[in-house]
């Protein structure tokens, strides 16, 4: 239920079509600017909802690389808590900068306060081609002690990144592959003929 209607807002929302390069530095006709959906209100649900069905329930965290990762990680944290839950343990959120802060606590890790060393996180992407940018997030989080237990994207591109990230001994979830993007506009195209 919850995939169709990501898919559609996903294809609404981020799917753009042209000449573009990718972060990977490969060209494509169709980018997908997976922003526009997770910093949408009903994107930003759907996500976090399929993210919290598929998480490890060893997860105590989940965050990745900025900036594309952190209205998801915000949106899975903040729907992991209920003041009418019996849930005592919500999943905390952290961002992973790219670049060490420069001042104050000069880390790439922010949110370590509410975790602790050893602590299981998931990290999550809003698109992957290649991984590397999952990779590098998963290095620097394990760098600031955290043990990565599982990867989750909301769309795969389908140009290596599962391969190359469960190589490196991750678990890798795809709420959206591609390919389930290419058949909902080729359906639209056939509609419109």
């Amino acid at each position: 239920m919850y995939k169709q209607k990501l898919i559609e807002v996903i294809k609404d929302r981020s799917v753009k079509h042209g000449n573009f390069k990718l972060t990977s530095g490969k060209k494509s006709d169709i980018y997908i600017d997976g922003k526009q959906t997770t910093l949408s209100a009903q994107g930003s649900y759907l996500i976090a909802k399929m993210i919290l069905e598929h998480l490890d329930p060893k997860v105590v965290a989940v965050g990745g690389m900025s900036i594309g990762a952190d209205p998801i990680a915000g949106a899975v944290a903040s729907m992991s808590w209920s003041p009418e839950s019996s849930n005592e343990f919500p999943v905390q959120g952290f961002i992973v900068r790219k670049e060490v802060k420069k001042h104050g606590t000069v880390q790439h890790v922010e949110g370590m306060d509410n975790l602790q060393k050893g602590d299981a996180v998931c990290i999550l992407e809003d698109t992957c081609t290649s991984g590397r940018s999952a990779l590098s997030a998963i290095s620097k989080a394990e760098n600031a002690g955290l043990k990565v237990i599982q990867v989750i994207t909301v769309v795969d591109r389908q140009e290596g990144a599962k391969e190359r990230i469960e190589k490196a001994g991750y678990p890798f979830k795809a709420l959206v592959l591609k390919e389930d993007l290419s058949k909902e506009i080729d359906n639209d195209r056939s509609r419109a003929d």
